[in-house]
């Protein structure tokens, strides 16, 4: 237990008897939550992580072998609900972590009651008939600037993913954080975001979820959220108001929001 809380730099704070985890996207690290996780610490005991390779993760536990794939990051999120105990939580999964949370929710579905994901994408390249949001010369060319310019890569990717211009420092701040990964982690990780396609695993997913798609995102289209909600039996859609990919750090309060209706009307929400 205490290698997994160490090596996934695993933070439990809130006071509540019912459990929520919150899993970062790609890129970031569990204080991208700060905002939102504040306002489930009453009525909730509230978990962050980071995945190995991210944040204050255990870098030293980080193979390619082991995260060439999401499995690998989906078997970081079991063995944090491992080590936490037994009992059922909502899991929050933002981006990637979305699929994340599915795969690892498909294997053992008794760890999650709820699933909330936050501008999910089960695969990021147009296909005829699917319209992903990136070709794949695309996916290739921002690949190849990560490795030739990681600092350059990061800020022209920084403002493309915060969106609201009126808010520069939102740019800025994600722009260090991005900067502030392991370069070659950060562009292996890239890799598996953009190149899986678990499309066909939606299907499979039984636990009631709520997909939160902002109104506007440069990377994952509305079309996508829609087809999620299409394939995911037991869904709930949302279009926020928000925009940008990042919703939780932009909109957090919308964020808070809007899980908190979803977790009441579904009897999952303490405390309001």
């Amino acid at each position: 237990m205490g290698n997994v809380m160490k090596r996934n730099n695993v933070q439990i704070t809130g006071d509540g008897e019912k459990q929520i985890i919150f899993g970062h996207g790609f890129g970031c690290d569990q204080l991208v939550w700060n905002k939102v996780i504040k306002e489930f610490k009453h009525g909730y005991r509230v978990i962050t992580f980071d995945y190995v390779g991210s944040g204050q993760s255990d870098k030293g536990a980080y193979s390619k072998d082991r995260y060439s794939t999401l499995d690998g990051y989906k078997q970081d999120l079991i063995d944090v609900c491992d080590s936490l105990g037994e009992g059922t939580s909502v899991f929050v999964g933002h981006s990637v972590s979305s699929m994340i949370g599915m795969l690892a929710s498909i294997e053992r579905p008794e760890l999650f009651g709820k699933l909330v994901m936050i501008a999910p994408s089960p695969y990021y390249m147009n296909e005829p008939g699917y319209q992903g949001g990136f070709d794949k010369t695309d996916i290739d060319e921002l690949l190849d600037l990560m490795e030739v310019n990681y600092k350059q890569w990061a800020k022209y990717l920084a403002p493309i993913i915060m969106l609201n211009e009126d808010q520069p420092e939102l740019a800025d701040n994600f722009e260090e954080l991005l900067c502030s990964n392991d370069p070659q982690i950060s562009r292996e990780f890239a890799e598996v975001t953009f190149k899986t396609d678990v499309r066909a695993e939606l299907k499979e997913l039984l636990v009631p979820t709520l997909i939160m798609q902002p109104q506007y995102d440069a990377i994952v289209p509305n079309e996508v959220g829609h087809y999620i909600h299409t394939q995911i039996p037991e869904s709930r859609l949302v279009v926020m108001k928000a925009k940008g990919h990042n919703p939780h750090i932009s909109h957090a309060e919308e964020t808070v929001a809007v899980i908190k209706e979803y977790l009441t009307k579904s009897g999952d929400c303490e405390n309001g």
